[in-house]
């Protein structure tokens, strides 16, 4: 396997493979333009997301700043929008369904280490994908932690650190966060 099959498999790889580092490259540029860009350059901004994300997905809006390391893992569903300054460390799979949005400063992130330092020190990491469903509202200053699964129609208090996985149809909140109720969405 090579080093980006291994990543995205959730194995142990080397992220100072040469074909990874070029590819974290070509993202850093494309949405450090992306940022800078002027907000009424609405096809130029459309086209550099196009081109990070290796898709079209419809009805996006992404407030720059923006960050990501590679963009072709992130899949998004239709009408979603993140605010000021989120960060997709997309690793691994990550997904986004339809309706969902982000507030500010709102961090996702797959990549992870190995717990026992010996491992940790030889610079090898993994990642844990990550799966957001249907009509979530993620609150500003929350972050989505490796293997997390959120459910279709929940709410994200701002400032949770998600750890763990939550169903449809709750509100969750804290660190870690926990179902703080039920929503009924009938």
């Amino acid at each position: 396997m090579t080093e980006k099959e291994k990543m995205i498999a959730g194995q142990l790889y080397s992220p100072s493979d040469i074909q990874l580092v070029e590819e974290r490259r070509h993202a850093r540029i494309t949405f450090r333009v992306y940022n800078t860009s002027h907000p009424d350059e609405k096809e130029t901004r459309k086209k550099l997301l196009e081109d990070l994300l290796k898709s079209k997905p419809q009805n996006l809006y992404i407030e720059p700043p923006f960050y990501c390391d590679y963009g072709y893992n992130i899949q998004l569903g239709a009408n979603v929008y993140m605010n000021y300054n989120c960060c997709i460390l997309d690793v691994s799979k990550v997904k986004i369904g339809d309706n969902t949005m982000f507030g500010p400063n709102v961090q996702v992130y797959t990549a992870t280490h190995p717990l026992e330092f010996k491992a940790r020190n030889s610079g090898l990491e993994y990642a844990k994908p990550i799966i957001i469903g249907n009509n979530v509202w993620i609150g500003g200053n929350a972050t989505i932690c490796p293997g997390v699964t959120i459910g279709n129609n929940v709410v994200v208090a701002a400032g949770s650190v998600v750890t763990k996985s939550f169903p449809d149809d709750v509100m969750v909140g804290g660190n870690p966060a926990k179902i703080i109720k039920k929503i009924d969405n009938n």
